[in-house]
């Protein structure tokens, strides 16, 4: 059956490549690096002489990450393989993960230590020139990325290849487990899986996964830029917001921007009637051609804006001239790479997608700072450790514009010790994992 399937989705692929293309010219239009090092993605790299020849296993570790969260949640464990002399090749399938690896581990890459790359197309001709590009020791695929090619090929090609930082999602779970289970069964192509919990061990292994090490979450485990901490504290006061209630609504996303503009409103609404000083709110799109749509319509809504890209190029008030003369209604967060910045400059935050059946985005970054988190109702995708800070009353869901709203207006405080003691018990995934993989690579690779 598995023969048959691979079969048809490499047909599937090949005879669709045409559709494949004009979706990247489509989304190059609005960011050209969609189409730029296009041969990448048909398994043609550019590789320094030797890379990776001279890492501990004589060959580099593979990391997975396709957009830009999975980048971030990796960040600590590439760091530390890298640290202990691993050389390390990042594939990624969108621009802002791609960017974010080259951003983070630019010295590394001029030092020859990393290559940060396209994933190849699901393509059994374009993996082999992938492997025979790299020729990896292991791969490492960040949460629940399942392509059937890339197992496929990377079993084909005696490359173990591992889940990491994992969750198997109840609602996939359920759906996964239905008719022929065809996606389970590609999971079970997997060398084993490094998982986030006890729970999510037990799924795994439920559908034949084989070879499982509990590591918990790598999210907890993000190096925070003090750097941009401080000057996100430093923004909230250039802003004039020192004494003013400040909300960030991070990685907003298509379809969710009438229920922030609604919840927007009604806190105004609610503290001109009570005579407070009107709060103001950070907004962070999600995708970077999604900037300027969400600034016109932010704009329509009567809301004053200040845009961060009108500024100077680093995130560092010292270098933004003269404060407004009066605190903006919008700080619009449309720069990559610098969230924590505005993570910091708030009270609270809401995280994006939850308002949408696609699912809720990282909690972990604002969680890290201490900040409590409010998203909305669709919370598969972070089931864990949505549940546990829930259960720790340090994040909640709310189901609507009108409750989202509400929540706001009702202004519940948390206590900062809470959240601080929550990601300490879910901290050091990073060290976990590094020690799992050896045990995990014997069980595969006996001696």
């Amino acid at each position: 059956m598995m023969r048959a399937f691979l079969l048809a989705w490499s047909a599937l692929w090949t005879f669709g490549l045409p559709l494949v293309l004009a979706y990247l010219w489509k989304r190059g239009r609005k960011d050209p690096a969609y189409t730029a090092h296009l041969a990448e993605r048909f398994g043609r790299y550019t590789v320094p002489p030797d890379f990776g020849r001279k890492s501990m296993r004589n060959g580099p570790v593979w990391v997975h990450a396709v957009s830009l969260g999975e980048l971030r949640s990796a960040v600590p464990l590439i760091r530390a393989l890298l640290d202990r002399g691993e050389h390390v090749v990042t594939t990624h399938f969108t621009p802002a993960g791609r960017a974010e690896a080259q951003r983070v581990f630019a010295a590394d890459i001029a030092a020859g230590r990393l290559c940060a790359v396209w994933v190849p197309l699901e393509t059994g001709w374009a993996y082999r020139g992938f492997f025979r590009a790299f020729r990896p020791a292991y791969g490492l695929v960040m949460e629940i990325e399942i392509w059937p090619r890339m197992v496929a090929a990377a079993r084909a090609h005696k490359v173990p290849l591992f889940m990491c930082n994992a969750q198997y999602p109840s609602r996939a779970l359920a759906r996964d487990s239905k008719g022929l289970r065809l996606r389970q069964r590609v999971m079970q192509g997997f060398a084993g899986a490094l998982v986030k919990s006890d729970l999510q061990a037990r799924r795994f292994a439920g559908v034949g996964v084989r070879n499982i090490a509990v590591t918990g979450e790598l999210r907890f485990d993000q190096p925070v830029p003090p750097a941009l901490v401080a000057a996100g504290q430093a923004a909230r006061h250039w802003l004039g917001a020192a004494q003013t209630r400040v909300i960030t609504i991070a990685s907003a996303i298509e379809g969710e921007d009438a229920t922030y503009l609604h919840a927007v409103h009604a806190l105004r609404a609610d503290h001109a009637a009570r005579g407070l000083p009107m709060p103001l709110f950070a907004y962070v799109p999600r995708r970077p051609e999604r900037f300027d749509e969400v600034a016109q319509t932010l704009s329509a809504e009567g809301l004053s804006l200040l845009r961060r890209s009108g500024l100077a190029p680093a995130f560092d008030p010292a270098a933004w001239g003269p404060a407004p003369a009066t605190t903006p209604d919008i700080f619009y967060g449309d720069t990559l790479g610098e969230m924590y910045g505005y993570l910091a400059i708030a009270d609270q935050v809401i995280v994006g997608g939850g308002f949408n059946p696609k699912g809720a985005h990282n909690i972990s970054e604002a969680l890290v700072l201490g900040k409590p988190v409010i998203t909305g109702p669709h919370t598969h995708t972070i089931e864990y450790p949505f549940a546990e800070a829930e259960a720790a009353g340090v994040a909640r869901s709310v189901p609507d514009a009108a409750a989202l709203a509400a929540a706001l207006i009702a202004d519940a405080a948390t206590d900062p010790a809470r959240i601080a003691a929550f990601t300490a018990a879910h901290s050091d995934a990073t060290a976990k994992t590094l020690a799992a993989i050896p045990q995990l690579l014997a069980a595969v690779r006996p001696s």
